[in-house]
């Protein structure tokens, strides 16, 4: 059975920073490309963050600069370092896996892309 697993998130004043964790279970990372995405109330789900196993990654230009996705292959789990925290930034954030092979033929920025989603972490940044 597939289970993503967020943790990480919280309250924390513009500025500052959190990492959100996204450990894995039942598939291994390295076959999968990882997306990060964020609900703000009201809103539609929008993505933040998206690396295939190998390479760059990709940020919405409302992050780029400030976020940071990362992989740790060792413990199965992917990051999502957040600096610089803006009150815009408060929203669930939840990560996706998307197998690999298909990381060139379908929309990395699209929810619909992925295959398999975590249940959630709040970030709620305010002073």
């Amino acid at each position: 059975q597939v289970q993503l697993v967020e943790s990480g998130g919280g309250l924390v004043q513009p500025g500052g920073s959190l990492r959100l964790s996204c450990a894995a279970s039942g598939v291994a990372l390295t076959h999968y490309a990882i997306g990060w995405f964020r609900q703000a109330p009201g809103k539609q789900r929008e993505g933040v963050s998206y690396a295939a196993p190998i390479g760059d990654a990709y940020y919405a230009a409302s992050v780029e600069g400030r976020f940071t996705m990362f992989r740790d292959k060792v413990m199965n789990t992917a990051y999502l370092q957040m600096n610089s925290l803006k009150p815009d930034d408060t929203a669930v954030y939840s990560c996706a896996a998307m197998y690999d092979s298909r990381w060139y033929s379908t929309p990395r920025d699209h929810w619909s892309s992925y295959d398999y989603w975590g249940q959630g972490t709040q970030v709620t940044v305010s002073s």
